[in-house]
């Protein structure tokens, strides 16, 4: 009995780090490192990071940069895709005014080869291009190795 007590009590806090370290592991794969670059006299891309923060609990940090297009270039950014600000989030690019729901969808499912989502140009309407009632339809497109393809539309 008495040796049952011992395991008892050298399981528990032994049990108890197992599941912390566990937790902590769990948390660090959840936690993508969000880096957003963004040329400083822009302000719909403050807007767009305070939705991207708010939608996933996300943690943005953000880059000046007087040369977007060098970035855009150096992530892959078909130039037919660009917007305004690019986000680089565990490996994937995010281009212009992408919803949050969009990105968490990437991030559960990472579908071969995609290198990123865009939302070309600065359509009416999509986070962080609020303007009341105003809407312009747009789509997010993945793009990659594997082409081309509609990720989602908004109407």
């Amino acid at each position: 009995m008495t040796t049952l007590k011992i395991h008892s009590a050298i399981r528990r806090p032994v049990a108890a780090g197992l599941f912390m370290l566990l937790a902590a592991c769990s948390n660090a794969a959840q936690a993508a490192s969000y880096t957003m670059f963004r040329d400083p006299n822009c302000g719909c891309c403050e807007e767009w990071a305070d939705h991207v923060h708010a939608g996933m609990q996300a943690e943005i940090v953000v880059e000046n940069s007087n040369d977007m297009g060098a970035i855009k270039d150096r992530e892959g950014v078909p130039v037919d895709l660009r917007s305004c600000h690019t986000m680089v989030v565990d490996g994937y690019v995010i281009e212009g005014h992408v919803p949050a729901a969009d990105i968490a969808r990437l991030l559960r499912e990472r579908p071969e080869g995609i290198k990123g989502l865009a939302v070309p140009g600065m359509p009416i309407g999509s986070p962080g291009m609020e303007m009341g009632d105003r809407t312009q339809p747009y789509q997010v497109i993945a793009f990659g190795s594997a082409g081309r393809s509609v990720f989602a539309s908004y109407e």
